[in-house]
């Protein structure tokens, strides 16, 4: 059935009812930006959300999402009624909403229409209970963005795109769907108005999203969403910025969880380690002590679930640990933290008949039921059939609860990886989940026990480490995933096409609200990679927020980064570029921890004015505002062609700085050992040489690369990186800011209490035209040298570097909060005389 008439509206609580022939409709607004739609076939309007932290309204879930939810006031916004339409007015916004056939419309308050219903067909009730909701679409201009975890192209225009979680081992990179995430939002932009809008439809049900694909002759163009059942809930978030639609889509289902700073290292991963017949805690000391030999830097070890398995029959039970594999569990935590390596423990929600706590599973009825709600359900699972534990019960999330702390966490870690969580192992869709006390289907709730799989494990590391920072790994999740967990992109093909596609997805996973993401390196399912696609692989994973080898190769292989001696030289050069991003790493992290802007950024995030940024045909990134980076993606390259956005100049950080105009393709050379990064013109890019090992080295000296080209600023942000004393105020977050013209001014100015060590600045600003005449730091000169040996020696001073143009600085920090170091490059002459 479809909703075709407008009957009545009136004025409730927070927001409007409108009556409608065969639905009804709420309309909420949160704020000028952010509208609830929320149009229910059975007019009944629950409120039980697990997913929202910002509400307006009375949620069944308030109590147990206290620490997380807000509940704000909506906005009083009136309304202008005339025979065939009703409009609102926010201070950004025109919504309107026609009454026959009944549609919605938005539009900017200058009259200009950013959306639009399919007039004819906007929300619609199908036969089987199916809801969908029909959007107009612009096929020749629009472009949509997000939609979680997807393979192929990062613009959706003409895709149709299934959201059912599966666990989708090996899937085809470009064309493969669904995977492990249920993301049900997007951004949409225009080549016209170059403005971003976003929906996110608040409903957990398997869903489908068609953006152009479906035709029908009966309507004009369309797009739509589709979901198995409840209420087609849908809010409309106002950028007009791509970061402003994030931050507003963030702040509905909660920020990107800041992890331990440990975590930014290398994580390393194989189930092969884990899986040996006797002794895997011996092999590993071996694999760690080979990745410190080979300077390939490691922070964290992954171990797969060949820990748990039963010593008999080679099953996995979780919790439960392998003493032939590692005899001594404790004692085998103890000395990686003694070697300053976290262990990452895997973890399954699938219980087999055999389990060692099966009693007491069953004594405190975890499991999810079957469909008549007697009996627990049971499906497919590893190594055959087995049970699965309900996390919307409060029984099952206490048991694991209780479990996880006793035999994982209190031996010396404060991270979960959650694998298998999509429960993709339950076929039928009617069984029944406790929901909290008011039973519900796995149809709704299916995904939502990764989500609160997750927030077990971010109370179990509260509950024993009051003050420690929580890590926790997703395989699955749903929208607000992020407020929990890193995740990555499960288990991925060996292939050079996974490589490029790859980033993509990582890209989508970050325009859908998940900065804290990657992919396993090198590939997980399949063969071994062949020397060069492992070493492009690893390129690239040095910009993944998760810089992780994951492997469970077919032909009896392990993936190791060193394991192609011949290119040993470059994986040991990208390693290091890696650490020496963390400080830029770990300052976007924040960035994304508090305004919900992702790490891997599309172009036209930056460039939303460049529609030339809205394809992604050069599968180049953004690293952050600053670093463009066009990793080698394919076989065998010579070269690498990359498009440079308009608006400004860039400078090839790995040439000289040799200097582009923006706006135009280029090509350039590459060889085994190219990582083309370039430098946004007006960029600031913080870079350290001295950690290479997280827990053990310190951050002494801040290296600041500026490109100088107009005023920006940049915040860089350190903590301790543990504990969550960051909240209460214990964090430097310096804004570095750069301005003027042939005199620039670096501003710097700390907020926070942390002490972070920073002793020493070294500054590189590009200079193409001339040199500088006189540098100060704190308004005291600093020498200049003219033999670059001395500079190097020297505590302070400053060198023209003619090779690439750039003015080079050092000095020690002031003791101040707020301080500028001053670069003259006005004009001058050998008497003396500064510009004319």
């Amino acid at each position: 059935m479809l909703l075709k008439e407008f009957m009545s509206i009136n004025r409730i609580q927070n927001g409007y009812l409108v009556k409608g022939d065969t639905a009804d409709i709420k309309i909420i607004f949160m704020s000028d930006d952010i509208i609830r739609v929320r149009a229910s076939f059975d007019r009944k309007f629950e409120e039980a959300s697990y997913t929202l932290v910002t509400t307006a309204w009375e949620d069944r879930f308030d109590s147990l999402l206290a620490e997380e939810r807000e509940r704000i006031e909506a906005l009083d916004i009136p309304f202008e009624e005339n025979e065939k339409e009703i409009i609102f007015y926010t201070k950004t916004l025109k919504l309107v909403l026609a009454k026959s056939p009944l549609h919605f419309s938005i539009y900017k308050l200058n009259g200009e229409k950013l959306y639009s219903d399919l007039v004819d067909r906007a929300f619609e009730c199908d036969q089987l209970g199916r809801i969908s909701h029909y959007n107009e679409v612009d096929l020749q201009n629009d472009h949509f963005y997000g939609f979680g975890e997807k393979t192929g192209k990062l613009d959706k225009m003409g895709r149709r795109m299934r959201m059912s979680p599966k666990d989708a081992i090996g899937h085809d990179p470009e064309f493969g769907d669904p995977l492990y995430k249920h993301i049900p939002f997007y951004i949409k932009l225009n080549n016209n108005n170059h403005h971003a809008i976003g929906l996110f439809y608040h409903n957990s049900y398997d869903s489908v999203f068609d953006m152009g694909n479906e035709i029908s002759g009966y309507w004009p163009r369309y797009s739509y969403y589709q979901a198995d059942g409840g209420d087609i809930d849908l809010f409309f978030i106002n950028g007009p910025k791509v970061e402003q639609v994030l931050d507003n889509y963030t702040k509905l289902t909660g920020k990107q969880a800041m992890p331990p700073k440990q975590s930014l290292g290398y994580t390393a991963s194989t189930m092969y380690y884990a899986e040996l017949e006797k002794d895997c805690d011996k092999e590993i000391y071996e694999v760690i002590k080979k990745h410190f030999d080979e300077k390939m830097y490691i922070d964290n070890f992954k171990l797969a679930s060949g820990y748990s398995s039963g010593e008999e029959d080679n099953l996995r039970y979780i919790f439960n640990w392998n003493k032939k594999r590692f005899p001594n569990p404790d004692e085998f935590m103890k000395k990686m933290n003694e070697m300053g390596l976290n262990v990452i423990p895997n973890l399954k929600p699938g219980i087999l008949a055999k389990h060692p706590y099966k009693k007491e599973f069953e004594e405190n009825e975890v499991f999810i039921k079957n469909p008549d709600g007697k009996g627990d359900y049971n499906g497919r699972w590893w190594g055959g059939v087995g049970r699965f534990v309900d996390f919307t019960k409060p029984s099952g999330r206490e048991t694991w609860k209780k479990l996880l702390k006793e035999n994982i966490l209190s031996k010396g870690t404060i991270t979960v990886w959650n694998d298998n969580c999509e429960y993709d192992g339950i076929e039928d869709r009617n069984a029944v989940c406790d929901f909290d006390g008011k039973p519900g289907t796995m149809a709704e709730l299916k995904i939502m026990h990764s989500n609160l799989m997750a927030y077990v494990g971010k109370q179990a590391v509260a509950e024993l480490y009051p003050n420690r920072r929580p890590y926790i790994i997703n395989r699955a999740g749903f929208a607000g995933i992020q407020r929990y967990a890193q995740t990555w992109a499960g288990d991925n093909l060996t292939d050079w096409r996974t490589l490029k596609f790859n980033i993509a997805t990582i890209v989508g996973m970050g325009l859908s609200g998940v900065a804290n993401t990657g992919c396993d390196i090198g590939g997980f399912a399949g063969g071994a990679p062949e020397g060069e696609l492992l070493l492009r692989w690893i390129q690239n994973g040095i910009f993944q927020p998760r810089f992780c080898i994951n492997s469970a190769n077919n032909d009896n292989t392990v993936t190791q980064p060193w394991m192609y001696e011949e290119n040993n030289e470059f994986v040991r050069n990208a390693y290091s570029q890696r650490y020496r991003m963390l400080p830029y790493l770990y300052s976007l992290m924040y960035e994304a921890h508090t305004t919900g802007k992702s790490i891997m950024r599309p172009l036209l995030m930056e460039f939303q004015d460049d529609v030339n940024c809205y394809d992604d045909q050069y599968m180049t990134f953004m690293f952050g505002p600053s670093v463009l980076v066009a990793n080698v993606l394919e076989k065998g390259a010579k070269s690498r062609k990359l498009y440079l956005p308009e608006g400004c100049t860039w400078y090839d950080m790995n040439n000289n700085m040799a200097e582009y105009k923006g706006g135009q393709v280029i090509e350039i050379p590459v060889t085994l050992n190219s990582i083309p990064m370039f430098l946004r013109g007006d960029g600031i890019f913080i870079t350290n040489e001295e950690v290479k090992h997280i827990t053990t080295d310190k951050m002494k000296t801040l290296d600041i690369l500026i490109g100088g080209e107009a005023e920006r600023s940049f915040n860089f942000y350190n903590d301790d990186g543990v504990t969550n004393d960051f909240e209460k105020g214990i964090y430097e977050n310096t804004e570095i800011n750069v301005s003027g013209g042939a005199r620039k001014k670096i501003s710097f100015k700390t907020i926070g209490s942390y002490e972070g060590g920073i002793s020493d600045l070294t500054i590189k600003l590009v200079s193409k035209e001339k040199g500088a005449y006189w540098v100060s730091v704190d308004n005291e000169q600093i020498p200049r040298f003219l033999n670059k040996s001395s500079w190097e020696k020297a505590e302070q001073g400053w060198y023209y570097e003619l090779s690439d143009r750039t003015v080079l600085v050092k000095c020690k920090k002031p003791a101040k909060k707020e301080f500028d170091i001053v670069v003259s490059c006005e004009r001058f002459d050998l008497i003396g005389m500064g510009d004319e």
